[in-house]
């Protein structure tokens, strides 16, 4: 796979991460809740690069994958 794509999003996460991590500290709230949107952005990004890329899928897969995601045991 590339490397991940720089998404307008993407930056707008990480620039508010830059700009609160300069005066919280690490346990900061606000600072863990974008880091967490960042993360959760870089996520959904690769996500849909991989689904872009795979073969079409079945209802079935798609109801197995979709339980993954939500936390489930898939197997």
């Amino acid at each position: 796979m590339s490397a991940p794509a720089q998404t307008s999003a993407f930056n707008h996460h990480r620039g508010r991460v830059a700009a609160l991590s300069r005066s919280r500290t690490t346990d900061d709230p606000e600072l863990v809740d974008a880091r967490q949107n960042m993360r959760a952005e870089r996520l959904a990004d690769y996500i849909k690069r991989t689904v872009d890329a795979a073969p079409a899928l079945t209802p079935a897969q798609r109801d197995r994958l979709a339980l993954l995601l939500r936390g489930g045991d898939a197997s």
